[in-house]
């Protein structure tokens, strides 16, 4: 009994210790579970927007290295404009960088390389110095409120000044202008791009140092650069134009839409013409590298293009044809001076009546208190003259095609204009009138005559000559005839594809100049320049085609080996406008141009070069200028061989001529005729 009392009194006791382990674990599951909720709430509540922040701080960023530009070949497949590789060294701006930390670089890398000086600016002292956090507050304490300023500009300016108008940047050491350099070239570069430090003269030791000290100069990188070279000469360098330097950065009239196009401030970009003209064909596609980033820092870089270098340009010039035509014409102009002292320079257009194609552009300044003469090639597209008598084939035809003058009823008597109130006018071989004659149209061309062209723009304009009337012409009259001159492109843009084309001058078209009408009818009062008389001469050769001069023949892709590869985009000929007329019309013009040159009147004007092969057709032209008051004249010329299947163009321009026997306008043409049958084509198969 006892036992079983006792046995029982134990399982009394174990059954009422059960409840109290119940409810103490309950206890403790209930205090890990508020634990847990505690957590959270301090996570969520207290530090919940941080690491919100940091959860969605997470980004895709996209940096980018420049390519190597692409090349320039002339017509043949020659290299005009190479690149020359030299090593660099590189600054990528990493995200949210510190102007203290961007110190810290430019100081630590001038122990390793030194760079020129010459383009520090007072400014970018100033900046470099304020980029120490130590030199900044001591600053600051001479700034009332500097450390509650809001407006982050104004406490810029009163900074920058404070350290101008106390001299702090004075003292600098040469280490310290260097890392000024180096600073401001940095401090510039947008997050992610990559700018040059130092393009030129890197030595082995630089690129040594600068490789082992990576890791004390984040952003840093050893990179190559290219600069542009002229393998075959410089004659043409002018018509190509530039590319600007690091130290240049991108040209200041364009930096805003360039930057919007994805270039750094210190990229090489084409500058002028041509460079500049196909900038986007020469510049190629970057590298592109996409970076991975967290709470501004770069945690990954993967490389998602290589880039591709530029495409390479082939023109339309012939390298060998261009430094002959160059020569020609500067040798002629030197030639000169002695007789003519006010010859300022000449220029010479070799056109394809065909295509447009230039074939080249040739043109040299005279300084004319030192007689030194200078390549200037785009002053055939940018220089202005009153031309003389070339323009009177469009004269001719575009009476024709009014009606004044028919194909088979176009003769008029040539002699002196003798007008109420004014000085006769004149054909230049008949002052007098001891040389009155019945011209045609074409044999007025032929001998170059004033008195045709006047009567034909009398006619036009509605009046009939009598000798000693008053001259009586609407003002209509100068838009009638300059309409009908733009027609070949003599008082527009061509549209060649090189920027900075000039227009042409007119001169006034009020009642009071309306004697100029009768004046502009044969060359003398507008103004036009090299490149619209080869379009113009090219309109006759074709048959009345206006074609757009264009120096592109191809834009092409560069092979494996660096050789010129495929074709991505061929030049074709753009007609602007046609001249619409018969061809018993342009028979009568062609005919005169041929007889300029090879006619039986004595007063032809181009018998000189009658002994060009293949035969040309040409017109001359004299126009009277003057310098300072003294009376000279431009010399030109427009023609085309051969006369009866034209293949070019020549023209040629020189002003400011005083010698009344000069030919250097017919001696040049002949001479880049005999240029071009030996070096761009063959003359077999044509007479």
């Amino acid at each position: 009994m006892r036992f079983l009392r006792k046995a029982n009194a134990q399982n009394k006791q174990k059954r009422s210790q059960i409840p109290f382990r119940l409810n103490f674990l309950f206890l403790i599951v209930f205090l890990l579970f508020a634990a847990l909720i505690g957590q959270l709430a301090y996570l969520q509540i207290i530090h919940g927007p941080k690491f919100e922040s940091e959860a969605t701080s997470s980004d895709n960023q996209t940096e980018t290295r420049n390519v190597q530009r692409g090349t320039i070949y002339d017509s043949t497949g020659k290299l005009l404009v190479a690149n020359n590789t030299s090593r660099a060294i590189t600054y990528t701006k990493p995200l949210n960088v510190a102007s203290s930390q961007m110190y810290k670089v430019a100081n630590n890398l001038v122990n390793y390389v030194s760079v020129e000086t010459d383009t520090l600016t007072e400014r970018n002292k100033v900046d470099y110095y304020l980029a120490d956090p130590k030199h900044t507050a001591a600053v600051n304490k001479h700034i009332p409120n500097a450390d509650t300023m809001q407006d982050n500009e104004k406490l810029t300016k009163l900074q920058t000044n404070y350290v101008k108008k106390h001299n702090l940047v004075k003292k600098m050491s040469e280490k310290q202008e260097q890392a000024a350099v180096l600073y401001a070239k940095m401090a510039g570069a947008y997050a992610l791009s990559t700018v040059y430090l130092k393009t030129s003269d890197v030595s082995d030791s630089e690129m040594a140092e600068v490789g082992e000290h990576l890791s004390l100069l984040p952003g840093v990188k050893i990179g190559t650069s290219w600069s542009r070279s002229y393998p075959n000469g410089e004659s043409v360098k002018s018509v190509i134009g530039t590319v600007t330097s690091e130290k240049q950065g991108l040209p200041s009239d364009q930096i805003n839409k360039l930057l919007a196009e994805g270039y750094s401030r210190n990229d090489s970009v084409g500058s002028s013409y041509i460079e500049s003209q196909y900038e986007n064909a020469l510049k190629g596609t970057k590298e592109v590298t996409n970076v991975q980033t967290q709470n501004n820092e770069i945690i990954k870089e993967v490389k998602q293009y290589g880039g591709s270098p530029g495409d390479n340009l082939q023109l339309t010039i012939n390298a060998e044809f261009q430094n002959q035509v160059q020569k020609i014409v500067e040798d002629n102009v030197k030639n000169a001076a002695g007789s003519n002292p006010y010859i300022p320079g000449g220029y010479a257009v070799v056109m394809n009546p065909k295509t447009g194609g230039i074939y080249a552009l040739a043109g040299v300044n005279r300084d004319l208190s030192t007689g030194e003469v200078t390549e200037n090639a785009l002053g055939t597209i940018n220089q202005t003259f009153v031309m003389g008598s070339v323009v009177k084939g469009a004269m001719v035809m575009g009476a024709l095609k009014d009606g004044v003058i028919t194909p088979t009823n176009n003769t008029l008597l040539e002699e002196p204009i003798k007008l109420a109130g004014t000085a006769a006018k004149t054909s230049w071989f008949n002052k007098t009138g001891a040389a009155n004659m019945s011209l045609t149209a074409a044999d007025a061309l032929q001998v170059s005559s004033n008195t045709y062209m006047m009567k034909l723009a009398m006619l036009e304009g509605g009046f009939k000559y009598t000798s000693g009337a008053a001259l009586n012409l609407p003002t209509s009259i100068f838009d009638k005839l300059r309409q009908n001159f733009k027609q070949y492109g003599l008082g527009v843009k061509t549209g060649i594809d090189i920027p900075g084309e000039a227009s042409g001058f007119e001169g006034a078209a009020d009642q009071s100049h309306i004697g100029n009408a009768l004046d502009l009818s044969f060359g003398n009062y507008d103004a036009y320049t090299p490149i619209q008389l080869a379009q113009y001469a090219s309109t006759i050769a074709n048959g009345g085609y206006r074609l757009q001069p264009h120096i592109l023949k191809s834009i092409r892709k560069t092979n494996k080996d660096g050789s010129l590869g495929p074709v991505k985009y061929e030049m074709q000929p753009n007609v602007l406008n046609v001249v619409d007329g018969t061809k018993d019309q342009w028979d009568v013009v062609k005919t005169g141009l041929w007889r300029v040159v090879h006619g039986s009147n004595t007063y032809r004007t181009g018998g000189s070069m009658a002994s060009v092969k293949p035969e040309i057709a040409a017109k001359t032209g004299t126009a009277q200028t003057f310098y300072n008051n003294i009376e000279t004249e431009t010399l030109s010329a427009i023609s085309y061989a051969p006369a009866n299947d034209p293949q070019v163009v020549v023209v040629v321009a020189f002003p400011n001529i005083t010698d009344s026997n000069s030919k250097i306008n017919t001696e040049t043409v002949k001479q880049i005729y005999e240029a071009y049958w030996k070096t761009v084509q063959s003359s077999d198969g044509f007479k």
